[in-house]
């Protein structure tokens, strides 16, 4: 198995308020997270780096995952624990008022991918048949189109497109998205903030996942990519590959 963590500032931005990383257990199993930061001055990278490090801390510390139930249970009981500890930071800091971070964060196994998410950061995945998004945005404008309001054409250019429904750190409690998939040879996983969901497509991923070039290559591609279509946001990507190279696949 594969994997490549690359973050960058992007073309706007004085600072990066993104932090991810690909993280190894005891058993050598391994937790890769990407987090987009937020809030008041200099906040965001606070949240999104103090949410990493306490998940790295805690993976790295366990010894095993053997079934889904375990995967979800770690997900759901550490990223709660993380929620806590910034919500209560922020309220005894006041520069960090406000403060919160999306997160998306995947255990990855050789038998299956447990994929939590919060916010607008996403997972996707390419295998056998085809490229899919596994998580589900928890924005403003991803409910209207949800609700029928919107089209998703008209998604892509709204005015409140940044507007957060659930953030890591913001309230006392929050609810997340968990799922579990099946990752077996051949199968990729893309996990990304929204600097590198909202310039490039699915086409451009597809294209670029499915070449012969090396996965440093890919995730360096995919960020050179998000900078010539304007680069306006921190840029953050994580790409897992299991097994040989050479899937056919569509954008669905």
């Amino acid at each position: 198995m594969k994997t490549i963590f690359v973050t960058d500032k992007g073309k706007v931005r004085q600072h990066n308020e993104d932090s991810g990383g690909v993280f190894i257990s005891q058993s050598g199993q391994r937790l890769a997270i990407v987090a987009d930061g937020m809030g008041g001055h200099r906040a965001g990278d606070v949240a999104s780096k103090m949410a990493l490090i306490k998940l790295q801390e805690e993976w790295e510390k366990t010894v095993r995952i053997e079934t889904a139930d375990q995967a979800e249970n770690w997900l759901k009981n550490h990223i709660n624990q993380v929620n806590r500890v910034l919500y209560e930071h922020s309220k005894k800091h006041s520069e960090c008022e406000g403060m919160g971070t999306t997160i998306v964060a995947a255990i990855v196994t050789d038998l299956f991918s447990t994929i939590a998410h919060i916010g607008d950061s996403r997972c996707y995945i390419l295998n056998e048949t085809g490229f899919s998004q596994v998580t589900e945005d928890h924005s403003l404008v991803n409910e209207l189109v949800r609700s029928g309001e919107i089209s998703k054409e008209d998604a892509e250019h709204h005015p409140r497109k940044n507007v957060l429904l659930r953030a890591l750190g913001t309230e006392i409690s929050v609810e997340m998205d968990i799922k579990t998939i099946l990752f077996e040879e051949g199968d990729r996983l893309l996990l990304c903030s929204d600097g590198l969901s909202n310039k490039v497509t699915e086409t451009e991923i597809v294209d670029i996942l499915k070449n012969d070039l090396e996965i440093e290559v890919k995730a360096h591609s995919l960020v050179k990519l998000a900078n010539n279509h304007g680069g306006e946001d921190n840029i953050t990507l994580i790409i897992v590959e299991y097994g040989p190279v050479g899937i056919k696949g569509d954008v669905e």
